[in-house]
Order: structure tokens, then sequence, then C-alpha cells
């Protein structure tokens, strides 16, 4: 990879990029996220994929309603959904969204919770003139950034060059008020993996049944 393509990548810019926007959220990250963050009452995954984040949330938050949805169909949860139209509203949503419509997504994740809003972003959604508003106008939280990366893989597969891009956990709160906080998730190669296991095992061991619990309008 030439430096003017591994440039592109990092910015999301790569010429192999699928139009779906599909790159799985490693288990990891639901799960430190969920170390650092209490989420009360319904979560709606609003980009579930193959059911990524949604699986942790089912194993780490058993007494929430989990709502899970796509505009794709990847096998999982209540599909052929553009949460950009959605009128209902929740207590949290959790997600890995398309990083061409992260803002989009933000702002519209804000307009539909009354509690907490957790989005995985590339760190480099901290810049830009296009996002001061913003940031100065909604309830940033917390920025946890991933010190070790995050390997996020296209449509799941394992490729070469990955790992090279900086992701942070961005956490809006409607009831926090004051400046945003920084903090470092610290990950280990073992936790990594391990969680990555855990995960295939759950598959494994029982049918991964679509999370349809209710609609969007």
């Amino acid at each position: 990879m030439n430096q003017i393509s591994q440039a592109h990548s990092i910015v999301g810019q790569s010429r192999g990029r699928p139009e779906t926007d599909f790159y799985p959220t490693p288990p990891v990250a639901t799960i430190e996220l969920l170390q650092r963050e209490r989420f009360d009452g319904t979560i709606c995954e609003p980009c579930c994929g193959t059911g990524a984040i949604s699986e942790i949330l089912k194993e780490k938050s058993p007494y929430s309603d989990i709502y899970s949805y796509d505009l794709n169909d990847y096998g999982y949860g209540e599909t052929g959904v553009d949460f950009l139209e959605a009128n209902r509203l929740w207590d949290n949503i959790i997600t890995n969204p398309p990083y061409s419509l992260a803002s989009e997504f933000v702002q519209q994740a804000l307009d539909r919770t009354t509690s907490k809003v957790a989005m995985l972003l590339k760190t480099v959604f901290l810049e830009g003139v296009s996002r001061y508003g913003l940031f100065k106008s909604t309830p940033l939280k917390t920025v946890y950034v991933f010190s070790g990366r995050l390997s996020l893989y296209r449509n799941g597969e394992k490729l070469a060059n990955q790992g090279m891009i900086s992701y942070s956990w961005f956490v809006w709160d409607h009831n926090y008020n004051g400046p945003p906080n920084l903090d470092w998730i610290l990950l280990d190669k073992n936790v990594q993996n391990s969680a990555t296991e855990q995960v295939k095992a759950m598959k494994a061991s029982e049918l991964l049944l679509p999370l349809c619990q209710g609609s969007l309008k």
C-alpha cells in the first residue's frame, strides 16, 4: 500500500470501501464500553449488522430490552429500516454508525433518546470546523480513546493492513452538564482474543434469532 492509499484508508476513503460501510464491531469494544458506562432502560442498536454489539448487550444487560435494526439485511435484527427516518424514542442508543453519516446519526440519536448515546467513531471525528457546532451544542460527556488499535474488518473478513485507524467511544448523556471528559482504554490482546472466542462460542451453541421488538415508527 503506497502512502496516498494508506492515508485514504485512515480517513475512510479507500477505493475498496463497500457502499454499505459494513465493518463489524469487535466484541471487546462493546465489553470495554459496558465496563465504564451504565445504560439503564431500553437500548437501540440501529446499525446491528450481524449482531456484534447486540449480542454483547444481550449478555451483559439481560434486564434491558434490546432493539436491533439495520438498513441492510445481514441476517440479524429487523432489516430494511432507515434509522435517520425514525420517529420513536428509546432510553439509549449504542452503535457503530457508517462514518460517512456519523454526524447525522449522532444528531438523530440525540433526538431519539432520553438518557445516553454511545457511538464508536474514528478518533478524528473530534476534528473539523463542520462538527464544532455539534460538539458545542450537545451533551458530550466522555470520549474513550482506544490506546491499542481496534481491528475492524471490511465485511468481517480479515485482511492485511488493518489496525491503522484510531477509534474511540463517544458518549453523550442527556443528564450531563459540563465539559467533555477524556479517558483511555488500554486493550489487552489476550482480552481481545478471549472476547472474540466467547462470541464465536455463543453463536455456535445457539441459533441467533432476529431481535424484532417493535417498529421504529
